[in-house]
């Protein structure tokens, strides 16, 4: 007996799993489909991305529908377009040999009337993500009143998007439905609220830990100061040339930077961002899922439900302000059973992130460096020596060129053509490459030490975390300007980086107080900032900043006197004196 035919599926649906060449069924698949079978019991499926959780829900959902009530019998939620559209193709592959079956995926971006007519057709199966489906219910072109089975797909990253209110609206239109599934990476809080608020002791299964990670995922960071991340994701890219892979940043603004830059540098890559029209969207996914892009650089909103086979790497270019997700950026590789890299751009200050992330998912990170210039060529070389080993010559009437090859190459030597074969192919790595400076960060990270620590400073102790925000490539800047000046250090932060063109990851620590402020800042950024807001005018006062630490003075300071000095003089000033909390 088939292994799928055992968990209780019909022949047509065992035949379309062995057309697709499954044989086993994954631990959701094995686990979900006898208890969705049933129709009748809630259930709440944990399972990473890339698991086989649509034909977990999809298979059960295809034998339960009544081909012959042509009305929505079951709704799929699911929080973007292309994961909508994936679903409705999948479960069109599924149904291959089900006769009768229609399903019918409406989301936002294309043609609501015309969504609107293929469900006056009658289907049997909704896909939809919650804006066009409330859209639809408005509208009163569907009827949700005889759906018997919902199943809410990716319900944390619907969750993290902001369809909470979304989600109760639909659960509350579909008040005879027979079962609800829901299936998620994470549980967060607010997906457990959902739980209970509109689930009737559901039927919980877990594939490995709540909140895991892949096990077949490689989790990597490297450490470097801000100025340098993205020459370190050039490095990355030049050194695994066989990568296919997604780039995430924080900001649509940081995606489209980024991508022009390494296109410019001759990489196939592409952005995707909330900008993107739709069909800008639709054609960007498309190069990628043809393998006509090797990259693809996008934020976490824009990437929510891509679903693309044969992702070798994801890599952070920032880490997430939320570390759930970090989970679905990682999702991305180590698909089916496949071995896929996540790889974080780190600043020495977010290296505490590490920490927390390893204990959310339960994984090791590895921390890595940044390959050297002649790493990047020797790994490219070598790259190519394979692909030249391996060309394609069957295609060709090479041998009628042979001839003019042999008389060309008379007089040179095997090993000279090889020569002239790597400069033609490697001239522009090597030249890039010559002079490329060493872009690792020592750092001192818990018990993974990368650095040697110096005499008498012991492990945890106050001189060590002193010695190590020293040397860590800061310096700290005095501003006179406070909190008694309206600000507060979200608006304090917003005029500073505005005024001197920096991003925030050049900065460290920020330390306000009533009437002066003290900045931690890269310091190969010191001088820029100081140049940027030194004597501005700010609410008719004159702006002053300098080092804190070095008695900077200012070129245009008729008397000569230190900002240092200055800064003292205001603190400690009788008229002025500081509020310590």
């Amino acid at each position: 007996m088939n292994a799928f035919e055992a968990l209780g599926l019909n022949e047509q649906l065992v035949q379309a799993i062995t057309d697709l060449g499954f044989e086993t069924p994954t631990s959701i698949q094995e686990k979900a489909i006898p208890v969705l079978l049933s129709g009748t019991t809630d259930f709440i499926g944990l399972a990473q991305t890339g698991t086989g959780k649509t034909a977990a829900f999809g298979f059960p959902l295809l034998q339960l529908i009544d081909p012959a009530q042509r009305h929505p019998q079951a709704l799929i939620v699911c929080p973007t377009r292309e994961l909508c559209l994936q679903i409705t193709n999948d479960l069109d592959t599924y149904k291959k040999h089900s006769k009768g079956v229609f399903s019918e995926a409406v989301y936002g971006g294309a043609s609501i009337m015309m969504q609107i007519r293929n469900l006056k057709k009658g289907v049997h199966i909704v896909v939809a993500t919650p804006g066009r489906l409330i859209d639809l219910i408005e509208r009163k072109a569907i009827d949700l009143q005889k759906v018997k089975y919902v199943v809410l797909d990716e319900a944390d990253e619907m969750l993290n998007m902001g369809f909470r209110d979304d989600i109760d609206f639909v659960l509350k239109n579909t008040i005879n439905r027979e079962s609800t599934w829901l299936f998620s990476a994470t549980m967060p809080p607010e997906v457990r609220a959902i739980s209970k608020n509109y689930m009737e002791n559901p039927k919980e299964v877990t594939v490995g830990k709540k909140n895991s990670g892949n096990v077949n995922i490689d989790h990597q960071f490297i450490v470097v100061p801000a100025q340098h991340r993205y020459e370190s994701l050039k490095r990355l890219i030049d050194f695994n040339p066989g990568m296919y892979g997604i780039i995430f940043t924080r900001t649509k603004a940081d995606a489209q930077e980024v991508s022009e830059r390494l296109a410019k540098a001759g990489y196939d890559i592409e952005a995707l961002h909330g900008d993107l029209t739709q069909q800008q969207r639709d054609k960007v996914m498309g190069r990628f899922r043809a393998k006509s892009l090797q990259l693809l650089i996008a934020t976490d909103v824009a990437a929510r439900g891509i679903d693309v086979d044969g992702i070798t790497h994801v890599i952070n270019f920032e880490l997430p302000d939320d570390m759930e997700v970090y989970t679905h950026r990682s999702g991305r590789t180590g698909r089916a059973g496949k071995t896929g890299i996540c790889l974080s751009i780190c600043h020495s200050r977010e290296t505490y992130k590490i920490k927390s992330i390893e204990r959310m998912i339960n994984a090791i990170f590895h921390k890595v460096d940044v390959p050297s210039g002649k790493d990047v060529c020797r790994k490219q070389f070598f790259h190519f020596m394979d692909k030249l080993m391996q060309a394609d010559m069957s295609h060709g009437d090479y041998e009628t060129f042979l001839p003019d090859l042999v008389e060309k190459f008379a007089n040179v030597s095997k090993e000279e053509v090889l020569q002239r074969v790597a400069a033609l192919e490697f001239d522009h790595f090597l030249k890039y490459y010559e002079h490329a400076e060493d872009l690792n960060r020592s750092e001192i990270r818990g018990d993974r030490r990368t650095e040697n620590r110096p005499e008498g400073f012991e492990s945890g102790s106050r001189k060590e975390r002193s010695f190590g925000k020293r040397d860590s490539g800061y310096t700290r800047l005095f501003v006179n300007l406070g909190t008694k000046d309206g600000f507060y250090k979200a608006s304090f932060l917003q005029f500073i980086l505005d005024e001197s063109d920096l991003k925030k990851e050049v900065l460290g620590k920020i330390d306000m107080r009533d009437m002066n402020s003290w900045i931690e800042i890269d310091k190969a950024d010191a001088g820029k900032m100081i140049s940027a807001i030194d004597g501005k005018r700010y609410n008719n006062r004159t702006v002053r900043m300098n080092e804190a630490d070095g008695g900077f003075k200012r070129p245009n300071d008729e008397g000569g006197r230190s900002d240092r000095a200055e800064g003292r003089k205001r603190i400690y000033a009788p008229k002025e004196r500081r509020s310590f909390r």
